[in-house]
């Protein structure tokens, strides 16, 4: 009598972890990444399924590539198709510079894969280096011992039990809505002023095409080449011109402002399939939020999140995994100080320049002025990144009897028994 093969939710192989992380983007798989590489046991959990698509404009800038090469990612990438941009272009009104890319060995050029590339290619290097993935699962709450301090996660999902799994940190790298940091009610340090709205699609393009940049008085556009000899061509004008125009036909509205930008892009648009569909991103204000606490840290755009137009949040997830990484394998209290001290002074600097460009408060005649200063602040940061070794485990001498991983700082507190709270947070207190 035949039989149906029944498909079990995944279970995790462990009650305890080292560390627990909440999504499995670019900012938590590659945190899974470095970690799972230094030897901790790592699970990371993600709502979404594995390989499966999000929004993005997919351009990275120096500081994400030159990450992606000392991490041993740049050639795979590139021999997944990912084409090697090699020239800049910026469009000022009817000014057009061409910037060549100065090639070097940990950075050839820039790239702009697509995210079914680039988080799938991150997440099996981490299931290479031990880290276990939990794909189409959702972290329902938090839980923490009598003294507040996170001890762990609650898990769900389709045709399983609610699951508690502890953890001596648990990370959020679940973007923007982030339950690590609603659960933690992580403090926003700043708030940004400013927020654009970002419409893109997908057409053919030539192969050795380069990044290009256009703007114009109150717009502004981009011509991305992506994986599959495609580009992304993206609109993007401010929150409440998005709103008055945009919500009723964004395909129209979207080739207007790309005409108005160059009739050259809106051709190119043009040759997207009929049937090709439009991703739409209404904008929010960035933000700087606390990063860490007893058993708890974020990452990615749970803790920093700038608006797209500058194309610097895969860099940001990067950058930040690996310092977080460092403080991690560190266990300090000093050390976590320190990353996030690292980290803001960056992201300060970061969101500056990107509201200074977001806001379209510009003139054609100072908005170069106002990339440059950006570019200094990324030349800063690929020094700073450069000067730093990759994560390891420290080495202890053999026989010493001592643990190679510290522990995070606060481990010693009292452990969360069967059936205590669980962490307070905006709902409330749950049994």
């Amino acid at each position: 009598m035949p039989t149906t093969a029944i498909s079990l939710p995944p279970t995790p192989k462990r009650a305890h972890y080292d560390a627990i992380i909440v999504g499995a983007r670019c900012a938590g798989a590659s945190t899974a990444l470095l970690l799972a590489r230094a030897g901790l046991t790592v699970l990371t959990i993600e709502r979404r399924p594995y390989g499966s698509d999000t929004l993005s404009t997919h351009a990275l800038m120096r500081p994400a590539v030159l990450q992606l090469s000392r991490w041993g990612l740049l050639k795979p990438l590139l021999r997944a198709g990912t084409p090697l941009i090699e020239t800049t272009t910026f469009h000022y009104g009817d000014e057009e510079i061409t910037i060549p890319l100065n090639a070097g060995p940990d950075l050839p050029g820039l790239i702009a894969p697509r995210r079914t590339v680039l988080d799938r290619m991150l997440v099996d290097a981490a299931r290479k280096a031990g880290a276990e993935f939990l794909h189409d699962v959702a972290v329902g709450d938090l839980f923490a011992d009598t003294r507040g301090r996170v001890r762990g996660v609650e898990i769900r999902g389709a045709g399983r039990a609610a699951l508690r799994l502890s953890a001596d940190i648990v990370i959020g790298g679940d973007g923007i809505g982030s339950t690590v940091a609603k659960c933690c009610d992580a403090q926003v340090l700043r708030r940004g002023t400013v927020s654009a709205a970002h419409v893109y699609g997908y057409a053919p393009v030539e192969p050795g095409a380069g990044y290009h940049w256009y703007f114009r008085d109150g717009i502004a556009g981009s011509l991305i080449p992506t994986n599959g000899g495609l580009t992304c061509i993206v609109a993007s004008v401010p929150t409440k011109l998005f709103d008055e125009r945009f919500r009723l036909d964004h395909f129209r509205a979207r080739m207007e402002v790309l005409e108005a930008l160059s009739p050259a892009l809106a051709e190119q648009a043009s040759r997207a399939p009929d049937d090709a569909r439009l991703q739409a991103f209404r904008g929010v204000p960035g933000y700087i939020r606390h990063a860490h606490g007893p058993g708890w840290a974020l990452v990615g755009d749970a803790g920093f999140f700038r608006d797209p137009l500058t194309s610097h949040g895969i860099a940001d997830a990067l950058r930040d995994a690996e310092g977080l990484a460092r403080a991690i394998l560190d266990g300090s209290e000093a050390a976590f100080a320190t990353w996030q001290q690292e980290r803001d002074l960056f992201a300060h600097q970061i969101l500056d320049t990107t509201d200074a460009i977001a806001g379209f408060d510009w003139s054609l005649a100072d908005i170069g002025e106002r990339h440059r200063r950006f570019s200094a602040v990324m030349k800063a940061e690929v020094r700073a990144l450069a000067a730093h070794a990759i994560p390891v485990r420290r080495a202890v001498p053999a026989m010493s009897g001592l643990a190679t991983y510290r522990e995070p700082a606060n481990k010693g507190e009292p452990q969360a028994m069967a059936g205590s709270s669980l962490y307070r947070n905006r709902t409330g207190v749950r049994p």
